[in-house]
């Protein structure tokens, strides 16, 4: 090929690009990032409304907090859910009152409120999340592979660096101020 002809581009490895301003670079990526979010909150919104179109995001995230974890204490929601007790316990007599939470004084200490869900409330977060999942596989399907192959390891360090509580995992909710069995199963006791 000679040198004055232009090569065509390949979709699957794209040009290397010179090294770009640190916070240029990092502007883009905050600007990528803030858009998927408003798609995967939209996507969220759209399969938490054909499920249950009276409940909120945020009580929707209490309801996932708690089938990720099980039983918790309401000092641990909250902090999971970075709210003040006050305002998770708000949330949860609202939840409580449509049968999708069980609240019961601790009787390991009758001074803590332990929270699980109803068997209606693990069937409400498991049809949401399974729509929620239906769609994002969609989108995912509908990207080139390069693009997929590359997501996979940007996304993983993402979560990492966000040290969000919400998406820790169950042992470290736990660890964390949450309950090392279920204090309601006597067989925990």
């Amino acid at each position: 090929m000679a040198h004055h002809e232009r090569r065509e581009a390949d979709p699957a490895h794209p040009p290397r690009q010179a090294p770009k301003d640190p916070d240029r670079e990092a502007e883009e990526v905050t600007i990528a990032v803030m858009a998927a979010s408003r798609l995967l909150v939209a996507v969220s919104a759209r399969a938490l409304a054909s499920v249950a179109d009276s409940l909120t995001l945020p009580q929707l995230r209490a309801l996932a907090v708690l089938d990720a974890c099980g039983p918790v204490k309401l000092t641990a929601l909250a902090a999971n859910l970075a709210v003040n007790p006050s305002t998770a316990l708000r949330m949860v007599e609202r939840l409580e009152a449509l049968d999708l939470i069980d609240r019961r004084a601790n009787p390991r200490n009758r001074r803590e409120v332990v929270l699980r869900l109803t068997p209606a409330g693990h069937d409400l977060v498991e049809e949401v999340m399974d729509r929620r999942r239906r769609e994002i596989r969609a989108l995912v399907a509908r990207l080139p592979h390069h693009a997929r192959t590359a997501l996979v390891p940007a996304l993983h360090a993402l979560v990492a660096a966000g040290d969000e509580p919400g998406v820790a995992r169950l042992d470290q909710v736990r660890r964390d101020g949450g309950l090392a069995g279920d204090p309601l199963d006597p067989a925990d006791r």
